[in-house]
């Protein structure tokens, strides 16, 4: 592959910038994750009216941090229903693991997947990823 290819917020910084690291199979993780956060945001965004299209605008995994923090209610946001909320908050707390800036602290497909299995308890939220769009 001699180019990039691929939608810009899909593609991982360290494809773009070697600083973060080289690529590897993580790269696919990051566009991985992204792929399921726009996916689960969807009905939210549309349903609620967020728009956020100029780039000074909050960067799209910052809304995901947001909703994770205490009090905050999925139903409220119409992103769920009460059966739901698990399984979504789970989904979240994996993707944002798979978007970690850095390669190292990305999570590799398969423990993303033993995450997906596990109990929402054992979960925890992942640092910020520093890199904004």
């Amino acid at each position: 592959m001699l180019d990039a290819r691929g939608t810009v917020s899909y593609i991982a910084p360290e494809v773009f910038c070697r600083n973060f690291g080289g690529i590897s199979h993580k790269s696919d993780v990051y566009g991985f994750g992204m792929t399921v956060l726009e996916l689960v945001g969807v009905r939210n965004n549309t349903a609620s009216g967020v728009t956020h299209t100029s780039s000074t605008e909050m960067y799209f995994p910052d809304w995901f941090y947001k909703l994770l923090e205490p009090g905050e209610d999925l139903k409220r946001h119409g992103l769920v229903t009460e059966e739901e909320e698990v399984i979504v908050r789970k989904m979240i707390i994996v993707r944002l693991w798979c978007i970690q800036t850095n390669p190292s602290d990305r999570s590799s497909m398969s423990k993303a997947v033993e995450m997906l299995e596990g109990g929402l308890e054992a979960l925890q939220v992942p640092p910020k990823p520093f890199l904004k769009s």
